[in-house]
């Protein structure tokens, strides 16, 4: 498990995982809303462009992303989810929870 990051999401009352395989640079998205779970697949295998923070609050770059990449563009990429899909990276929900109960009560 090593190789694999895991971070949580949610969509409608629906609460989910992504787990990114850094050695085969592929996600395995866990969700049982199947429109959630869709859109996020897409957002993954798509390229996105973030602009990147450097040394500065006003130092920007923007950059083109390949999300399944690096687990760095994983990372960056899972920050504009909510935003392009609807489907909300929850950072803090520990996963292991969200593997025992996979709807909001």
């Amino acid at each position: 498990m090593e190789n694999i990051y895991s971070v949580a999401i949610s969509y409608g009352d629906d609460l989910g995982f992504v787990e990114y395989d850094k050695e085969k640079k592929s996600a395995l998205v866990t969700l049982a809303n199947d429109e959630g779970k869709s859109k996020t697949e897409k957002f993954l295998n798509e390229v996105h462009e973030i602009e990147i923070p450097h040394e500065t609050l006003l130092d920007f770059t923007v950059e083109k992303l390949k999300p399944l990449e690096s687990l760095k563009n994983f990372q960056l990429t899972m920050t504009k989810l909510w935003e392009a899909t609807g489907v909300h990276v929850d950072w803090s929900r520990p996963v292991e929870y969200v593997k025992l109960h996979r709807r909001y009560e």
